[in-house]
């Protein structure tokens, strides 16, 4: 037993060391945020010498945090839609319709998510370049479901060959239709799938910044990670009031998380039983 006990105590150890490497990025920019960049650049390491919320002020302001924050919300909540509805569409469409095209086309979504989006970004950008296609919020929206339904098919498409066909021949003998089968019956059984999604999709997305930069040239509409960009200018950069705006940038994820973590753990943990 003696052994046993040193052994867990070893392991609580080794996991809060880890723990501890993990979050000491977040911890640097948080103290960070709390100093005047003269500090920032003296000693990144030392702790702050007060609590002042100037640099979060004047984040707000520089970022017109506002405007970022509707745009980055908007851009996330109806790519993360479009991404799950036709995803989930698509997977029970390979699945239950037996045409050879679909397997061609099964495999041309996986062969697709081995493509590095950095091989993809000059054409894309010169192609919608030249057809007038670029600084708009729904081309950036298409584009993310472009870039996000192929592994959405994958992972659904595993998941709905687990449910038994029965229940929907059952429905169909009840007079139900195909599409109205779909979302009774076969898309509340998706919960897990969909939550696993959410998360990784809105983390995703809410935390680009390299496509929004080629596809959003307006500063009207710029979303959060952009909007950090004004703190850099040609010869120095404004590093407290950077990571005040980092946090915020952050918060609303962890907020998001904080009220759906019960929800968040349980759908993944369903989902890995599955």
């Amino acid at each position: 037993m003696t052994a046993q006990r040193w052994l867990v105590s070893l392991k609580t150890i080794v996991l809060y060391v880890l723990l501890l490497v993990f979050l000491t990025p977040f911890l640097v920019i948080i103290m960070n945020s709390f100093k005047t960049t003269e500090q920032f650049v003296d000693n990144p390491l030392s702790l702050p010498q007060g609590l002042t919320l100037d640099n979060y002020t004047s984040a707000w302001d520089s970022m017109n945090f506002w405007d970022g924050f509707m745009n980055s919300l908007t851009i996330t909540v109806l790519s993360v839609l479009v991404i799950l509805l036709f995803s989930s569409m698509t997977g029970y469409l390979f699945v239950r319709f037996k045409w050879r095209v679909n397997g061609w086309l099964f495999f041309a979504m996986l062969a697709s998510l081995a493509l590095p989006f950095q091989v993809l970004m000059i054409p894309l950008v010169m192609l919608y370049g030249n057809l007038g296609l670029l600084d708009s919020k729904a081309i950036l929206i298409f584009m993310y479901a472009g870039f996000g339904v192929p592994f959405g098919v994958f992972t659904f498409h595993g998941f709905i060959k687990g449910i038994p066909y029965e229940l929907e021949e059952s429905a169909f003998m009840e007079g139900s239709s195909r599409v109205h089968t779909f979302f009774r019956i076969v898309l509340p059984l998706l919960k897990p799938v969909f939550v696993t999604l959410i998360v990784l999709d809105v983390l995703w997305i809410w935390n680009d910044y390299l496509l929004p930069s080629l596809v959003l040239l307006s500063p009207d509409y710029r979303t959060l990670p952009l909007s950090t960009y004004n703190f850099f200018s040609s010869y120095s950069v404004d590093f407290s009031p950077l990571m005040a705006g980092l946090i915020m940038t952050i918060i609303p994820v962890l907020v998001m998380y904080l009220f759906l973590q019960k929800q968040i753990i349980k759908g993944i943990t369903e989902g890995a039983l599955k």
